[in-house]
């Protein structure tokens, strides 16, 4: 009995200190706050994002109706470079968006750590609960939001948050509870 308490006890020592080092690495203060695009093409982050941006195909269809919205719009993600919703979704979204022709200074990208907080306190007045959360502005007030998975695809998520139709990401109905 004390040779199988000393194996696990030992088995499990490696897999508690690895957990350890990636919750500190991914709660590091150069992975929280205002990001652009540049930051997800570096070390360690440019694998997760260019494998999700150059996998994903566009709905071109989809892409040319977006163009019609975009006069007056401008976005707010938050993020967090450890979560696997965000790996997905953000380089689809920039894809997207450069495929509309959206000016990338509109877009701010806030990335959280796992408390979805950052030094700053960017994330206040937000709710937010789940990323990625991507905020749709029309002239400066909110339309609707993105909730980390979209309902149909993203393309269409977006377009019908743009044109004005009523949108309602996956977790509404919940919050109203």
């Amino acid at each position: 009995m004390k040779n199988l308490f000393l194996f696990l006890l030992l088995f499990s020592l490696p897999l508690s200190i690895t957990a350890q080092k990636e919750t500190v690495s991914q709660n590091r203060a150069e992975y929280i706050g205002i990001k652009t695009k540049a930051f997800f093409k570096q070390q360690p982050h440019v694998e997760w994002f260019v494998e999700s941006y150059d996998d994903y195909d566009l709905d071109q269809k989809t892409i040319k109706k977006i163009k019609k919205h975009l006069d007056g719009i401008t976005i707010k993600v938050f993020m967090s470079v450890w979560c696997h919703d965000s790996h997905r979704e953000i380089p689809r979204l920039y894809k997207i968006l450069e495929a509309a022709d959206f000016n990338e200074n509109n877009i701010q990208i806030i990335a959280l750590n796992r408390a979805k907080k950052t030094p700053n306190n960017l994330q206040e007045g937000f709710d937010i609960r789940r990323t990625p959360t991507i905020i749709f502005y029309k002239n400066s007030k909110e339309i609707s939001r993105f909730v980390e998975h979209p309902q149909r695809s993203l393309e269409k998520d977006i377009l019908k948050i743009l044109s004005g139709k009523n949108y309602k990401h996956a977790y509404f109905k919940s919050l109203l509870e």
